[in-house]
């Protein structure tokens, strides 16, 4: 489960197990104006650590042309996603699978596109690895990845909130932290992807286009 997500409290028979995120209420109409222009019109999206559902169900509903199948590793957030699921009935939302991105293997199949909210920071550093490395697999030669979170940009002012955030992401896990976004991009590039796009986002957070080199 995300940082920040609680139990939703409903009243319908699905509703137990639906995780409510208010951070992915507020960011999602922002998010959805990125995919919307960088994501190809019909194909095959893999969301990566799709938390709650919630993100899964809104743009599933709104790029109703896209199959989107979210993945995340934990059997919490996976009931919580397929929840949502349950409670849209939409066609083109799959059933969550379980992937964590360390795996060698991604057994999800082909993609056209990646979405990846809210990891890289709240995971260990062999998770953005294993990111990368999992896209150079599964991508169609056009394929696109989209990361969105906190990120430090080197050579600028450091953001006060994203500061606060890092210490407390390092006091829970030695292994997290707000990445250098110069770091992320040497990974990216390792597996033959290019930083294409920086979108500036709400509450310091940024969407980062990765394709092809």
């Amino acid at each position: 489960m995300k940082n920040g997500e609680i139990a939703f409290d409903g009243d319908d028979q699905v509703s137990d197990r639906r995780i409510y995120s208010a951070a992915c209420e507020r960011n999602r109409e922002a998010l959805l104006d990125v995919l919307r222009r960088v994501f190809p019109s019909q194909g095959r999206v893999i969301e990566i650590a799709a938390g709650t559902g919630m993100h899964a169900l809104h743009f599933a509903r709104n790029l109703s042309q896209l199959e989107w199948v979210p993945t995340d590793p934990d059997s919490e957030a996976r009931e919580s996603i397929d929840a949502w699921s349950s409670a849209a009935n939409l066609p083109n939302l799959k059933p969550a699978r379980e992937l964590d991105t360390r795996d060698e293997n991604w057994v999800v199949g082909d993609a056209d596109a990646i979405l990846c909210s809210n990891m890289i920071h709240i995971a260990p550093w062999e998770s953005c690895i294993g990111l990368f490395r999992g896209a150079d697999h599964i991508l169609h030669d056009r394929g696109v990845v989209v990361t969105y979170g906190p990120y430090r940009f080197p050579g600028r002012e450091p953001v006060p909130s994203n500061e606060s955030f890092d210490l407390s992401l390092r006091s829970r896990n030695p292994e997290w932290g707000v990445r250098s976004i110069d770091e992320v991009t040497e990974v990216a590039g390792d597996w033959g992807f290019c930083r294409h796009e920086t979108v500036p986002m709400p509450a310091n957070n940024h969407s980062i286009v990765w394709t092809r080199a």
